[in-house]
């Protein structure tokens, strides 16, 4: 399949993708709103002549959160627009960086589409994040003389095939492109026999390990928990859980209430439209639980603390003793271990993990990361921890220590960036 191909499928999906925002927006009624955005119309007013970043949902954006702030450092006098596509993906766009950048969803990959919002935006540099490639956008991109980044590139072995499979489409968009900034050795090869320009591609590992925590992060959870009078309740944290997931740890929640009666299990759902829904179960299960949207103090009878806010993910994590990060009791391919890893918490995750591959084995091999099956071994695994303090504190700085060894990865990225500038 070549771009001209697919371009003309893409028009004929058209109805299809209208059908597909109608459905999500039913669980998510955000995804009603700015639609004309998606195709380059009603876009808020832009400065041009700036650096255009796309990070496509909340983890991108959260990876990419380092980056920014180091280019408005750098650059001050150049606007940044951040795209994504996603509602929650704006909200927390908005939440990291208010009115410092420039924000509006990217739209779909329409030639058309994609001319307008470069000649509305005018971006002296892009720079993609992860594995979002779209063809029109680099095609456009590249006839108007913008250089292209892929930052902090991922391409599974899965992928690649995949994109092997339309190498009449993939070839010609890898080779347009100025710097592939990739995590590994092994996906450094995959790009290249994609077709990537050697000369492009640029080993310069993961920028997700040069994560930055506020010092005054843990102080203000050190806080609430006394207010709270939590300071000797054991509080666990499952966040960005996914359907399917909710059941298992609230089992394993029921367990471990059996022996540590008064634990607190602080539940965050991946998804804000299920917010409603893991409530009722919640309830349902006969868990007393609040939800932090309320702002509500817990109290000494709750047992789950529903995580039901945005932009608090890292705050929720400092609160904990212990983390589970989802998407890996379900097939999801899990989320960013290295968030509670950083804040000192001992890492919990379900085996599933193929997003992560390469931290994952990292943290394994360090002993930062207990991976479960199901509800029996993740209660298991919790209790043990609670009763063995200096394994907590073993896999707290083994966890600490990999960040540690790995970081660096953002200084090489912005060198290469700055070239492009």
């Amino acid at each position: 399949m070549n771009r001209h191909l697919y371009t003309l499928l893409l028009h004929l999906a058209l109805p299809l993708i209208a059908l597909r925002l109608a459905l999500r927006a039913r669980k998510a009624p955000a995804y009603a709103r700015r639609i004309r955005e998606r195709f380059s119309f009603g876009m808020p007013p832009l400065q041009t002549g700036g650096i255009w970043v796309h990070a496509v949902s909340v983890g991108e954006s959260i990876a990419a959160a380092p980056m920014i702030r180091a280019l408005q450092a750098r650059h001050p006098e150049l606007p940044i627009t951040v795209t994504c596509m996603t509602p929650t993906g704006s909200e927390r766009i908005q939440a990291l960086f208010g009115n410092s950048v420039q924000h509006c969803y990217l739209p779909y990959d329409l030639p058309w589409a994609a001319a307008l919002f470069l000649n509305r935006v005018k971006p002296r540099l892009a720079v993609v994040m992860e594995t979002e490639l779209w063809p029109n956008h680099i095609h456009q991109c590249a006839k108007r003389g913008i250089p292209v980044a892929l930052a902090n590139a991922r391409l599974s072995e899965r992928s690649a095939r995949g994109y092997a499979r339309f190498g009449k489409l993939t070839a010609p968009m890898l080779a347009k492109l100025s710097l592939i900034a990739v995590q590994t050795q092994a996906e450094a090869q995959r790009f290249l026999a994609l077709g990537a320009r050697p000369e492009c591609v640029d080993v310069t590992g993961s920028i997700k390990y040069d994560l930055k925590i506020d010092a005054e992060l843990p102080q203000r959870a050190a806080e609430l928990r006394r207010q709270w009078q939590t300071e000797q309740r054991p509080v666990w944290i499952a966040a960005s859980t996914h359907a399917g997931e909710d059941e298992i740890i609230l089992a394993a929640h029921r367990q471990l209430l059996k022996t540590r009666t008064d634990a607190l299990l602080i539940l965050v759902p991946r998804h804000p439209e299920r917010f409603e829904a893991v409530h009722e179960l919640c309830l349902n299960q006969g868990l007393t639980t609040r939800r932090r949207s309320t702002g509500q103090d817990v109290q000494a009878g709750d047992q789950v603390l529903l995580g039901d806010t945005m932009g608090e993910l890292l705050f929720l994590y400092a609160l904990a003793d212990i983390a589970f990060v989802g998407g890996s009791l379900v097939a999801n391919g899990g989320h960013n271990l290295l968030e509670p890893a950083a804040l000192g918490k001992p890492v919990l995750s379900g085996p599933h993990l193929f997003n992560f591959l390469e931290i994952a084995t990292q943290l394994r091999e360090a002993g930062a990361l207990s991976e479960v099956e199901n509800a029996e071994q993740l209660a298991g695994r919790l209790a043990t921890l609670l009763d063995t303090p200096t394994e907590m504190a073993r896999m707290s700085q083994a966890g600490l220590a990999v960040l540690k060894a790995n970081q660096g990865a953002l200084q090489r990225l912005l060198t290469g960036l700055q070239r492009l500038l």
